[in-house]
């Protein structure tokens, strides 16, 4: 089995304990996340071999802790460079009911954004690999992240990697001067599987959608149109596949998903979450269920059932990182999540 690798910034992520808001309480729960961490760490504990590369600050013992906890999850941590900088963070807030979550970001001169575009020896980080994963959020943070992110790819492919590029738009993280829709069409020409929603392909990509998640009701046409326009646009691209998310509240989201891979439109089943206990990071486990279902299992349609209900799971549990097993994802998508006590 030939490593999926991902690259992209990880942050320390810091929460008020439960649902309080920011210090209500005089504390905060350390812990790690970032999109391209948390996909392989999905990947990883699926039971398919991850590799993770960025660059982090040196001589730095939060350095050295999130290596060490990368390595506890079973992600190849080798090919991770040192430099100068300090390590991002950024503080979330849970939501409940009708209040929505916040996040608010701490990362403005960290290693990977001050990183120069070279920084990384991508040729080396790909010997070997078969799958190559990054997300919108890293050339979002600097000019030069921008160029790390635009080489990897290109990099990527000449060693002949299947490339997936989740466009991921975050508002708040485009501030040096580009656009999204200037940079991130560079990255999708050289991508294999696009994962977005309909936000994702507007803001990212300009493409328009006529897709309403506020409509009340998803129409599953306006999807398909979708899918086919952002094929037709980047014809290297052999699929796409987009999340289709119900926010009825903080705590409750309806979730599904389609995939379009030029041959047929299938959508996968629909799940009611209604008690949501941390949605931050339920994409990455959907991304990463993807990744794992298009190598491991039998069909899209096994693939997509796998990611849905991956990302469904996601959600129960506290924290960026996916801490379900393969068994688990399967009972879920073979019907199980009654709930019931396991004895």
């Amino acid at each position: 089995m030939k490593p999926v690798v991902t690259f992209g910034e990880i942050m320390l992520r810091l929460a008020p304990p439960g649902f309080e808001r920011f210090l209500q309480s005089p504390q905060f729960v350390a812990t790690f996340g970032g999109g391209e961490a948390n996909v392989a760490v999905s990947v990883a504990g699926f039971g398919w071999p991850a590799a993770y590369t960025t660059v982090l600050p040196d001589k730095n013992p939060i350095s050295d802790a999130f290596l060490g906890e990368m390595r506890r999850f079973g992600v190849d941590v080798s090919k991770v460079v040192r430099g100068a900088g300090r390590f991002g963070i950024y503080f979330v807030e849970n939501g409940a009911n009708q209040r929505g979550a916040k996040v608010q970001y701490d990362r403005e001169g960290s290693a990977i954004a001050i990183a120069k575009p070279d920084a990384i020896d991508f040729a080396t980080v790909f010997d070997g690999a078969g799958w190559f994963h990054i997300t919108g959020i890293t050339p979002a943070i600097s000019a030069s992240a921008a160029e790390l992110s635009i080489a990897s790819v290109k990099a990527a492919k000449a060693a002949g990697c299947t490339v997936s590029l989740d466009l991921n738009f975050r508002k708040n993280l485009w501030k040096y001067g580009k656009k999204a829709s200037e940079v991130m069409p560079l990255l999708a020409e050289h991508t294999d599987v696009i994962i977005a929603n309909e936000e994702d392909c507007q803001m990212a990509l300009g493409i328009e959608s006529e897709a309403d998640v506020h409509s009340g009701k998803l129409d599953h046409g306006a999807y398909e149109r979708l899918s086919a326009k952002v094929l037709a646009t980047y014809p290297n691209a052999k699929s796409i596949a987009i999340t289709l998310r119900e926010s009825f509240s903080a705590s409750h989201n309806g979730w599904a998903a389609c995939f379009n891979d030029r041959k047929k439109f299938i959508v996968s089943k629909r799940y009611d979450i209604t008690h949501i206990v941390d949605r931050v990071g339920g994409g990455d486990s959907f991304a990463g269920g993807l990744i794992y279902g298009l190598l491991a299992l039998g069909s899209p349609e096994e693939a997509l059932e796998f990611a849905v209900a991956a990302s469904c799971l996601k959600h129960s549990i506290p924290g960026d990182f996916n801490r379900f097993t393969r068994e688990e994802v399967e009972g879920l998508v073979k019907g199980g999540g009654s709930g019931r006590v396991q004895r």
